[in-house]
């Protein structure tokens, strides 16, 4: 049964703080998951935050820590000195320290590499702060076992062992040459069945996934998600093995860049979250709303380009915000399906086949939603069947365009190495709003005659 958090368990362990009991603290938390203290760490004051991360031990508080919101994990480090961030990180994953390290100001980084004690593991952290967080350098940890082709199956297994102390959880066992070049993967059920006087080169498996250190971290998920794999070794610019990425640290990825396309999409200029002061969101909102307000001008403009057919024909107003919605709708649509294909690798063919789908699949859709709205004008509304005819043909219109907007501007900034999501909020909406009004009125002055 999951363990529940409530207000009379909360006031129990703010009590335990304000008396400094800690031996019955620490009886109430040795128990819970580190999830769950993270949990409760996020209902307590920063101060008392702090008290119980400096209170449990180093490899319970390095799992608590990694459970927090990176926001709040940042406040509860600035109450903490070098020597004691250093403490804590040691317990961690050569990942997981690296990416608590990027997190401080470079006079605390460096501090804080100079109080870790074991010299390879500093080393370790150093190295993987040179890669972008997003790349597989960045993803990666140091962590793994890996044997040399040459060695023997009996003479590897010393090794092995020697090597599974640090690391948490053994996905594969990795086969190198003398230069350290990744070779293959060995079974651990051929290791175990193979004659004791073989070597590794003629049991391991020499075909092996595996990324470059520069590799995006949206093509490692999708290798991942592909094939998939629970881990997948990182190799360097001359094919020698460094590192590893789990599963787990994927999932983490992907959840993170979902929530900063999600963010995008809505119209947020930065990662930001619920605990952000008002000048982070005010910045992250106010340039999308700026733009709007901008688009929001140019219809004004258009509108009163075509002021004369709005008083001969004033009904064409009361139809503006469908036109507009419709151009909206379907622009996020196309443009929230090219975004996702984007992502998981699945957009194939060129720019041209994919269009030229939309334009099909627009007119039909186009075509279904005009013949409605043309009946639905002339018989309900009982205006002409020009009028009907004139506002059917305008929504087939902004619907086929706002269905290639919606499919162009996104493979444009992906060609550009800008991230897509971009395109699915206000860029889209704002700019089909635009588009959709413009050509409402055109053909309105073109079939209605004014």
């Amino acid at each position: 049964m999951a363990f529940q958090i409530d207000k009379s368990f909360i006031e129990k362990i703010e009590f335990l703080i304000e008396e400094k009991n800690n031996q019955e603290l620490q009886l109430h938390l040795e128990d819970l998951h580190h999830a769950d203290i993270a949990e409760v760490l996020d209902e307590l004051k920063l101060e008392e935050a702090t008290y119980i991360i400096k209170l449990l031990e180093s490899d319970k508080t390095s799992e608590v820590l990694m459970e927090l919101d990176v926001a709040y994990r940042e406040k509860i480090l600035s109450n903490l000195n070098a020597q004691e961030i250093a403490s804590e990180i040691q317990e961690m994953d050569t990942d997981d320290a690296a990416d608590i390290v990027a997190e401080l100001s470079e006079e605390l980084k460096g501090q804080v590499i100079e109080q870790i004690e074991d010299e390879q593991f500093a080393n370790d952290i150093v190295e993987l702060l040179r890669y972008d967080e997003d790349s597989a350098g960045g993803l990666m940890a140091k962590e793994l076992i890996k044997v040399n082709e040459n060695w023997s199956v009996t003479g590897c297994m010393s090794e092995m062992r020697a090597q599974a102390e640090n690391v948490t959880r053994v996905h594969s066992i990795y086969v190198v040459d003398n230069k350290g070049r990744l070779k293959g993967r060995l079974s651990l059920k051929d290791l175990i069945t193979a004659p004791s006087d073989a070597h590794i080169e003629d049991v391991y498996i020499n075909k092996v996934d595996f990324v470059n250190v520069h590799t995006e971290g949206e093509e490692v998920a999708r290798i991942m998600q592909k094939y998939d794999l629970e881990a997948i070794p990182v190799v360097d610019e001359l094919n020698r093995l460094v590192g590893r990425i789990t599963i787990d640290d994927i999932v983490d990825f992907i959840k993170e860049e979902a929530e900063k396309d999600y963010q995008m999409a809505a119209g947020i200029s930065e990662d930001i979250d619920a605990s952000a002061n008002i000048w982070q969101m005010t910045r992250a909102r106010l340039p999308w709303l700026f733009l709007a307000l901008m688009g929001g001008f140019v219809a004004v403009l258009i509108g009163e380009t075509f002021e004369p057919a709005m008083k001969k024909f004033g009904f064409l107003f009361f139809f503006t915000p469908l036109i507009a919605a419709m151009a909206g709708n379907v622009g996020v649509q196309s443009s929230a399906i090219i975004v996702q294909g984007l992502a998981n690798g699945t957009i194939s063919g060129s720019i041209i086949s994919r269009l030229l789908k939309e334009v099909g699949l627009s007119l039909l859709n186009g075509s279904a939603l005009g013949i409605i709205l043309f009946f639905g004008t002339h018989f309900i509304f009982g205006h002409s069947y020009l009028i009907g005819l004139t506002i059917s043909i305008s929504l087939i219109s902004v619907i086929l365009i706002a269905s290639l907007i919606g499919t162009f501007v996104p493979i444009i900034l992906d060609r550009y190495n800008i991230d897509p999501a971009l395109a699915t909020g206000p860029f889209i909406t704002t700019s089909n709003d635009i588009f959709g009004l413009l050509i409402f009125f055109s053909i309105a002055k073109f079939i209605l005659g004014f």
